[in-house]
């Protein structure tokens, strides 16, 4: 299976679903934000994937090239596979930033039906834009995502305000949900202990609405 899948699983006693959740450009699987939520995530009853980009796996720093976004892509449906063998009910792919972007990317590509589609997407601080550069959207396969998409954006977030995001969201025919979370950069706040573990709870309650049935 190339790429390979690398990552740790958080495996609950009776799960109920899987959930692929991968990194940023900058970061990891060890991402204090995706610990936490896969955490929060398991301790639901989801198996959880906390996985590494393969751009990640060839470099362990350093922002992906502009020749790898295909094969992340092509690591996402891999782990979705995999996580598919492991978790009984509905898998949702989850990222953030440019993890969530390929995940995004990767569902609009998909033929509808497909085996490796997902049920839904969580997308946390979706890059919209480059940072002080608002003409460069990154929306081009919005019109051809039918996923259902929660995103979740800090409203001081330089790679997209929450009116910019409410904008795209209507770009997207499938049914989408909004969840600002308030004061917070692209990290969402997590990068501080301190209510960490309310936020996960937040996100976690948000995705069960949205998703639920």
């Amino acid at each position: 299976m190339d790429p390979f899948v690398r990552g740790l699983l958080h495996r609950p006693a009776n799960p109920r679903g899987g959930i692929v959740l991968t990194h940023g450009a900058g970061s990891n699987c060890q991402a204090p934000l995706l610990i936490a939520l896969a955490e929060a995530f398991s301790d639901a009853g989801f198996v959880v994937l906390r996985c590494d980009l393969p751009f990640r796996q060839d470099r362990p720093y350093g922002p992906p090239g502009p020749g790898d976004a295909k094969r992340d892509r092509a690591g996402l449906k891999n782990a979705m596979a995999a996580i598919k063998n492991l978790a009984a009910g509905r898998v949702f792919l989850a990222g953030h930033s440019y993890g969530g972007r390929q995940a995004s990317m990767l569902c609009a590509e998909l033929p509808e039906k497909a085996p490796e589609e997902a049920a839904g997407l969580l997308l946390l601080s979706y890059p919209l834009h480059p940072p002080r550069k608002p003409e460069q959207l990154r929306t081009q396969h919005f019109f051809n995502l039918r996923t259902p998409a929660l995103f979740v954006q800090g409203t001081r977030d330089p790679f997209g305000s929450i009116a910019e995001i409410e904008q795209a969201l209507k770009l997207i025919p499938a049914k989408t949900r909004l969840l600002p979370i308030e004061g917070a950069g692209h990290d969402l706040g997590f990068k501080a202990k301190a209510g960490r573990e309310a936020l996960s709870a937040k996100v976690l309650a948000e995705f069960q609405a949205f998703f639920a049935g």
